[in-house]
């Protein structure tokens, strides 16, 4: 039993009563401790430290009234004392490794230490283990459900204000899911890295860990530091970290937010819209090398008046979360609730995305939950063994990649990802998610060999779970967010991709026609003189066009790893290449689904896209290439203007052939049209040679205005046309009620709309 002196004689003004004072005894004598947990206490590797330091109420022989027991860990100190709110002090004792205790009472109330050390000053704060858990049952009860859709909001380190109103007490709380931990402590700045005085306590079943930490600021460094259940001790980032160091540091940063939205009108009438019905051309971008040096705030001015001038819907970014090399692209991450700290801070990305929004463009995201970095102070191993990664490597690992893969069936990781998706959505006003690489996480033998892969519970290739995954964060994302869009980069023939998860489908808005691309790629690649042997390329997308709501990208996967960049793709000399890049992209925006081109295409970049250096900006000072940049521009304003173009995108009655199977001459024709009676008539010329008089069949006689034209001399190309519009008479042809004898001139496309 240990014995400590009484409470100190109550100073000047103190409030605890001389009644109380008389019911303690010139000796206390406070119930023991067994050696070893005080050990693991004074060690900081005890599973609640809060159950032993801190203040408790105990029962102690000889006392009548409730009594009250502080302990404090301070090695090294001399002398020790708990000052109460009351001011009444209370001198604590050395008990052992630098555990100190005294007992008072005067009845709970919140408390400072104080300390002396030989040859320093007095030191005084607020103890860590003084204040109740900051994160509260509801929300433990959730993430034991894996049902926590803000699970941002407590888990991570967030700034808060504890105490009472009387002494607030301002700091932060650190929480962590860590369930095979058999110790967790926080490290950082504030400690100078040692966290044995900032052990985090056990939140019992649900996995989490928690501590309050008086003072920590804005701006502190920190990590995890968690001894796993073998003995040995890792230290790794916050995965719910919401700013990190930049790229070749590795900790996080306590950050808050103070950031203030002047996006209502965007809000607001994004929630009001469909987007899947609705005009989309999406310009694809990587935020480091658009324009090299260019930070969050840096680049809102300058990429809001190239879009605006260039007509794009949206921009899509490259992934921002995290990642620690720069060559990824940001699809290996460390940090899925940190932007990358390359270009800003939080507040900073949401200040371009605040402003892009202002400006009427909507942002889209690229989101990478198939698979993670395997950085090892990150989410590999993150407790000393798998856990954000599934644990057999036959589902457990990308060996092309390097990285490792979720373990979709776990209820906490699931969580993880689906309030990842809602973290970008809701605190960054993101209007849609691009998901990355799908086909990887939906089949198990994705990439793999026989052997190699581990069957589900049917014995099929499926991902049941990672199934599972997908359809909650699309429906989650949905319900939860009017107006926004799922975005699947899925490139096989996986069915209801875009079908509703109650009817079984994925869920997702759009899925990328990663059929098309190829194809279309690969016809436009050849010379003309042997296109009509490869026709099938050309037309074969409108087949299945509307079995799901589709996006057609040109994106940079298609210009790196050796491909060259897309007018590289393009058979014949300078001009030619230019003449087949306008009619491709002419055919692109005319062709059923929305549209995506990445950076540089858009003025024909000639050199293959690299991460390290900027755009070949300068090829717009030559005018061929300023002329496929103005027709790009052409391209979005006229798209936007005739919904006859986007209206049905997704339903076959907007789409109907004219001519579809004119081989010989390498022309195809078709009409987009809306609900309102609009119709485009569409005329690709994939041949080198103007041909003319070309006899069509027309739905209806009258003026049809030629809206479009790809080889205007405005664009770079020779400027044959139909001087601005057609007269269609009413002489049947080919099966349609009128027709008119039009000009299509070479690697050219024409929109025909019939005027009202």
């Amino acid at each position: 039993m240990t014995t400590i002196p009484p409470n100190t004689p109550p100073a000047p003004g103190d409030t605890v009563s001389t009644e109380r004072q008389r019911t303690a005894p010139d000796k206390v004598a406070i119930p023991p401790l067994d050696d070893v947990v005080l050990d693991r206490i004074a060690a900081g590797e005890h599973h609640d430290p809060h159950s032993v330091l801190g203040s408790h109420p105990v029962a102690a022989d000889g006392v009548s009234d409730a009594l009250t027991v502080i302990r404090t860990r301070r090695p090294l100190a001399t002398r020790v004392s708990a000052v109460l709110d009351s001011g009444a002090r209370v001198e604590l004792s050395h008990v052992r490794a630098g555990i100190w205790q005294g007992a008072h009472v005067a009845g709970h109330q919140p408390y400072q230490i104080e300390a002396s050390y030989d040859g320093g000053p007095d030191w005084i704060a607020d103890d860590p283990y003084a204040f109740a858990p900051a994160i509260g049952e509801l929300d433990l009860h959730l993430i034991g459900e894996g049902r926590h859709e803000r699970l941002w909001d407590v888990l991570g380190a967030h700034r808060r204000t504890l105490g009472t109103a009387e002494r607030p007490v301002t700091g932060t709380s650190f929480t962590v899911w860590a369930p095979h931990a058999s110790a967790v402590r926080v490290v950082g700045t504030f400690n100078d890295w040692n966290g044995e005085g900032h052990a985090l306590r056990s939140m019992g079943g649900s996995g989490v860990w928690e501590i309050f930490v008086p003072g920590v600021e804005s701006g502190a460094l920190y990590k995890f530091a968690l001894r796993g259940r073998d003995g040995n001790w890792v230290s790794k980032a916050d995965p719910l970290a919401r700013f990190s160091e930049t790229a070749g540091l590795t900790a996080s940063i306590v950050t808050e937010s103070h950031y203030e939205w002047n996006d209502s009108e965007w809000m607001t009438a994004r929630a009001a819209r469909d987007p899947h019905n609705g005009p989309m051309s999406v310009y694809e971008l990587h935020a480091g090398s658009w324009r090299l040096g260019l930070g969050y705030r840096e680049l809102a001015d300058h990429l809001i008046e190239y879009v605006t001038e260039l007509g794009f819907t949206h921009v899509e970014f490259m992934p921002l979360a995290e990642h620690p090399f720069g060559g990824s692209w940001g699809y290996q991450v460390t940090g899925y609730y940190a932007p990358t700290s390359r270009f800003g801070d939080p507040d900073d990305l949401r200040y371009l995305i605040d402003r892009l929004h202002q400006a009427g463009i909507g942002v889209l995201v690229d989101w990478v939950p198939g698979h993670f970095a395997t950085d090892a102070w990150a989410l590999a191993r993150f407790d000393g063994e798998a856990l954000y990664e599934h644990p057999d490597p036959r589902r457990g690992e990308h060996k092309d990649w390097g990285t490792l893969i979720f373990d979709f069936g776990n209820p906490q990781v699931r969580n993880f990802l689906v309030a990842n998706a809602l973290y970008w959505l809701e605190e960054f006003h993101v209007d849609g998610l691009r998901v990355d690489a799908v086909a990887s996480m939906l089949y198990l033998d994705y990439s793999r060999q026989p052997g190699e892969w581990l069957p589900n519970i049917h014995g099929g290739n499926e991902n049941l779970e990672a199934i599972s995954l997908l359809q909650e964060a699309n429906a989650t994302a949905y319900r939860r967010n009017p107006g926004v869009i799922m975005i699947a980069e899925e490139s096989t023939n996986w069915g209801g991709v875009t079908a509703p998860t109650s009817g079984g489908g994925l869920g997702f808005g759009l899925k990328w026609n990663m059929g098309w691309m190829h194809d279309s790629l690969q016809y436009i690649a050849n010379d003309p003189m042997w296109r009509s042997y490869h026709h099938g390329e050309i037309t074969f997308s409108f087949l299945y066009a509307f079995s799901e709501n589709f996006l057609l990208p040109i994106s940079h996967d298609e210009v790196v790893h050796g491909k060259g960049s897309l007018i590289g793709k393009m058979p014949g000399d300078h001009w030619q290449k230019l003449a087949n890049m306008r009619a491709f992209l002419t055919f692109m925006w005319a062709h059923p689904g929305k549209q995506l081109l990445f950076m540089g295409q858009e003025f024909g970049q000639l050199s293959e896209w690299s991460e390290a250096r900027d755009l070949d900006w300068w090829i717009l000072d030559q005018p061929a290439h300023r002329g496929l940049h103005s027709l790009v521009t052409q391209l979005n304003r006229v798209y936007r203007e005739n919904s006859a173009l986007w209206e049905h995108d997704n339903d076959s009655s907007g789409f109907e052939w004219l001519d579809g199977g004119d081989s010989t001459r390498n022309i195809i024709s078709f009409l987009r049209r809306d609900g309102n009676g609009d119709e485009i008539a569409v005329f690709m010329n994939f041949s080198g040679t103007t041909v003319g008089p070309y006899r069509a069949g027309f739905p209806q006689s009258g003026v049809w205005d030629e809206i479009l034209n790809s080889d205007a001399a405005e664009f770079g190309g020779s400027g044959i046309g139909n001087l601005g519009s057609v007269t269609v008479k009413d002489e049947p042809w080919a099966g349609r009620p009128a027709s008119a004898d039009i000009t299509l001139p070479p690697l050219a496309g024409l929109w025909l709309k019939r005027r009202r």
